[in-house]
């Protein structure tokens, strides 16, 4: 691999991935979550877990029992986020147990995530509470290893997923409470769907919510709702089914806007805010 394959920009890194959208949200949104994995035959057949973060932001560590856990939110190299990720398993899988990968390095032989993981596992997402999850089982929980975990623990904001909403996620930041979605669509249509319902005053996904704008992350969409304080995961529940159904609808509409719905697309455009 010649350096400038190192650096090329790739804008869907996790694309052809079981559960894309999930690892975008665990990469983007998401304080504390897990996800199951195995490495292909030729790179050992070794359990990997994939992590939002790390202790001291590792991009990875083998633990004591030789399995190995990445940080999907640590910084990595080059252009490809899953060739670093990729990357940092390979160079976990080399140390002794109980070893962090503390810097990684690409090399030609560094493969992305779709080369180095077996595709035909589920990828199942688990959202936490706590950051329970970088106990090594067989560590000792030493004092300064509990402090860690607490201080860890302050800093999550409250973050559910949305049943009847895939990949959709509810978050409490303190002072205001967000939907956010993430969507396997262009972006533009993810507007047009907005517009369309907006229109016809059903943008908000209930009483009191209102949509605010939207990103682009890992090469997905992802639309954002402001909430009501006390709405609440379950208010967002609550809704999910009926609002999807008409968003999903919107969103598959071919027919250009009407003179309305471009008026009503002004607007938003206008409005949205860059977000993060």
């Amino acid at each position: 691999m010649s350096p400038a394959a190192h650096d090329a920009l790739v804008l869907r890194p996790f694309e052809g991935l079981p559960n894309e959208q999930d690892l975008v949200a665990m990469r983007q949104l998401i304080p504390a979550a897990t996800m199951r994995a195995r490495t292909t035959e030729e790179h050992g057949a070794l359990d990997v877990q994939l992590a939002t973060i790390l202790p001291m932001a590792w991009p990875a560590v083998r633990r004591t029992d030789g399995t190995v856990t990445v940080g999907i939110q640590a910084g990595y190299p080059g252009g490809d986020l899953s060739r670093g990720i990729g990357q940092a398993i390979r160079q976990a899988a080399a140390l002794e147990p109980g070893t962090p990968v503390t810097a990684v390095t690409l090399d030609d032989e560094a493969p992305r995530m779709q080369e180095i993981l077996d595709l035909d596992g589920d990828f199942a997402l688990e959202v936490h509470d706590t950051f329970e999850f970088w106990l090594d089982p067989s560590a000792e929980r030493t004092g300064e290893i509990e402090k860690a975990i607490k201080q860890a623990n302050e800093s999550i904001m409250t973050t559910r997923p949305v049943a009847g909403l895939p990949h959709g996620y509810w978050v409490d930041t303190g002072t205001k409470e967000h939907l956010r979605w993430v969507l396997d669509a262009d972006e533009e249509k993810v507007i047009d769907a907005v517009t369309r319902l907006h229109a016809r005053r059903e943008s908000g996904i209930g009483e009191g919510t209102k949509y605010v704008g939207s990103f682009r992350a890992e090469g997905l969409a992802i639309p954002v709702w402001d909430l009501p304080r006390g709405f609440g995961a379950a208010g967002v529940e609550a809704e999910a089914e009926a609002f999807r159904a008409r968003f999903e609808e919107a969103l598959a509409t071919e027919e250009p806007l009407t003179t309305l719905e471009r008026r009503a697309r002004g607007g938003i455009v206008a409005r949205q805010v860059t977000l993060r």
